[in-house]
């Protein structure tokens, strides 16, 4: 056994499959499927059934994905820390992130860290809550990860890095219920259409509580696509209760951006493994962190 047939076992598990490991691999899917083979003859344990062209993890395969995960991250770790003597000069940071926390903070900690490190690649992950965020990381899927949560996060699992607040606003059409440059009184929401993320995020947790304080507004549109959200908004479909995250792609896009009164706050942080980082990951870390203190709260 080898860390490169871990690295494929890996591959099969994350993309689902055996052709599309292989394709994201740039291996023929013969070529990948002997190595699995292979692996499992050195562990005399089967990791997948093969059902038609399918595969299925048994729960021996279930038990080595944490393990093969360590060693993969540990194989980077080594050849990292041997190319730190000479400098930052390659590496790849792999971040978990919930859908907002990608547009801000992310996207500005993203364009100053590969500024200051240029040769350094980071690979961004969709993570649809918190809970996936923080399990990736914890298994080592990702070293790094953005969540956000509505109180300051503390978790046992992964070191937490706190970054911002961000504020819940209303993002509304140009010219349509309410005047720019004016807070809109969360009662003056009554009546009106309302989009929101997926149950289980941020921004609709914020809407379930000012519902069930009395809110009389009814929820036109559910998605968990964040990127329809501008367009929706756009189009009439409803008005938008988000984090000022959105502020400047609202403003690029014509929408107006409106303070709420009264407001809640989702807590940004970014969580890192407990085990050891590459010399990658932890630059990342510390110009992350490093923003955050000049930025303040």
């Amino acid at each position: 056994m080898d860390v490169r047939q871990l690295e494929y076992f890996l591959a099969v598990v994350d993309h689902g499959g055996v052709n599309r490991a292989a394709a994201a691999l740039y291996l023929s899917q013969p070529s990948l499927s002997q190595s699995i083979r292979s692996l499992e003859r050195d562990l005399g344990s089967d990791l997948f059934h093969r059902i038609g062209r399918r595969v299925v993890l048994t729960e021996a395969g279930r038990a080595l994905i944490a393990p093969a995960r360590e060693a993969v991250r540990g194989l980077d770790l080594a050849r990292s820390a041997v190319e730190a003597v000479r400098g930052l000069r390659r590496g790849r940071v792999d971040v978990a992130t919930l859908p907002t926390q990608a547009i801000e903070p992310l996207t500005g900690m993203v364009a100053g860290f590969t500024e200051r490190h240029p040769e350094v690649s980071v690979s961004i992950r969709n993570a649809l809550t918190r809970r996936d965020a923080v399990q990736m990381v914890r298994t080592g899927a990702c070293e790094l990860g953005v969540v956000a949560s509505d109180r300051p996060l503390s978790d046992r699992e992964v070191r937490v890095h706190p970054l911002a607040d961000q504020a819940f606003v209303l993002l509304a059409p140009r010219g349509g219920p309410f005047p720019p440059g004016r807070p809109v009184p969360v009662e003056a929401l009554n009546g009106h259409r309302l989009i929101v993320g997926h149950e289980g995020s941020g921004m609709r947790r914020f809407v379930d509580r000012l519902s069930a304080d009395g809110l009389d507004a009814r929820i036109a549109v559910e998605t968990e696509h964040r990127v329809s959200i501008l367009p929706l908004v756009l189009g009439g479909a409803g008005l938008a209760v988000v984090t000022d995250a959105w502020r400047e792609l609202a403003d690029a896009a014509g929408v107006l951006t409106l303070e709420l009164e009264p407001t809640g706050h989702l807590h940004v942080s970014l969580i890192s493994r407990r085990a050891p980082l590459t010399p990658a990951a932890r630059a990342f870390v510390d110009h992350a962190v490093g923003e955050a203190g000049q930025v303040g709260p």
